[in-house]
């Protein structure tokens, strides 16, 4: 089968073009159609969905070896977003079918999924019209930014796997733009999921910077609470710290309101 009859997948994510958790996830998706590979030139955690102006929007070829596999990748000098404008509009042959940004060190749950920069890089697919996934394991704070190879990308790989097999082939929901995928770091390939919603609890607390003044360089860190009853039931959180069990978030790009319009507007004219 050529390259023009497999489906196409465009792999990336926010930790950059030389992490495990990529590599991992692509010889899993490689299974599935043809991969290209278009990720940052450097750990970009935290960017979300940014396009920052200050990126020098370089893209080189370079070759990774996997499992004996030689890739031809592409980084890209600015964030996870930017890599997938340059991978879907100057890189890939033809739109992707699928989207994959991943495997991320660390979890993205609840409300800081919009700074995410692996769930950044899936929304901007999902804008430009492509279905995507964003996937990541639990890992400690002390990992999110290293190539430990503490990780074990083993199982989330698997689920990437499933979850792009069924992505390829499924018709997509209005309103679901982006199937977000979180896996314990104790999971097995027998490990069940749960479709989840975003928990409004506070997931990542946020550390007072430690410094004397305030001109001196610093920044805020951020802790994983242990405040577990505060997770609610079919959130991704509850799911993944509790049940532990894979939670599968379906997003949208679409960020406005559920709430009810007449009820909402009501309000708003009587200003009470």
């Amino acid at each position: 089968m050529s390259v023009k009859d497999r489906p196409l997948i465009l792999l990336t994510n926010d930790d950059g073009i030389r992490s495990p958790g990529l590599w991992a996830a692509a010889d899993a998706l490689s299974e599935l159609g043809f991969v290209v590979v278009a990720a940052p030139r450097e750990q970009s955690s935290g960017y979300g969905r940014s396009l920052p102006n200050s990126s020098d929007g370089t893209v080189h070829k370079e070759e990774v070896t996997v499992r004996g596999k030689t890739w031809e990748v592409f980084a890209v000098g600015g964030s996870p977003a930017q890599a997938v404008q340059c991978g879907v509009l100057e890189i890939a042959p033809r739109q992707p079918d699928l989207v994959v940004a991943g495997i991320n060190y660390g979890e993205n749950v609840g409300l800081g999924v919009t700074i995410s920069g692996t769930v950044g890089a899936a929304l901007e697919a999902a804008a430009l019209g492509i279905p995507s996934l964003a996937v990541s394991v639990e890992a400690e704070p002390h990992l999110h930014l290293s190539y430990s190879r503490d990780v074990d990308f083993s199982t989330a790989a698997f689920f990437t796997h499933r979850f792009a097999e069924i992505a390829l082939r499924m018709v997509w929901m209005s309103d679901v733009d982006v199937i977000k995928v979180e896996v314990p770091c104790d999971a097995t390939i027998d490990t069940p999921w749960q479709l989840t919603r975003l928990t409004r609890a506070k997931y990542y607390v946020p550390l007072v910077p430690d410094r004397d003044s305030l001109d001196e360089k610093s920044s805020v860190g951020y802790t994983v609470s242990q405040a577990h009853e505060t997770f609610e039931q079919g959130s991704d959180a509850h799911a993944l710290r509790v049940l532990r069990q894979v939670a599968v978030t379906p997003l949208s790009v679409d960020l406005t309101s559920r709430a009810d319009f007449q009820a909402l507007e009501t309000t708003l004219r009587e200003g009470r």
